[in-house]
């Protein structure tokens, strides 16, 4: 089992910048692909990025190529530096993680068997 656990996230004015955590513990060895992904109420979950760890490939969603980018440590560190704030990008971002289970590509939510609790972005205008 891998737990997740998010952090980082705030208010910030519009075109300000800011970076979440994602810490995960328990049995890392077995993550195979780690993946941000947020929601609003009443919206469907929609994936952000995703990293896989093994060739630290990355791929960003287009609504956020060029301003968030998806990173990993040697700590099993989840990161989301994000820059160039949107409203459009207020949300609750959790991190994902795929252990086991099947592959249902990276931007779908059945891919993922770990999940964090979520924190709160919220950009102003």
């Amino acid at each position: 089992q891998v737990q997740l656990a998010e952090s980082g996230g705030e208010s910030v004015q519009a075109a300000g910048s800011l970076r979440l955590s994602c810490a995960a513990s328990g049995n890392t060895g077995r993550i195979y692909a780690m993946a941000w992904y947020r929601q609003t109420p009443g919206k469907e979950r929609e994936g952000v990025a995703v990293i896989h760890p093994d060739n630290g490939g990355t791929y960003h969603a287009d609504p956020v190529k060029g301003r968030f980018t998806i990173s990993r440590d040697s700590d099993n560190t989840l990161y989301l530096q994000m820059n160039n704030l949107k409203p459009e990008d207020t949300a609750m971002y959790y991190c994902a993680a795929h252990t086991s289970g099947s592959w249902f590509g990276w931007s779908d939510s059945k891919s993922y068997d770990s999940w964090g609790q979520g924190t709160q972005v919220t950009v102003l205008s």
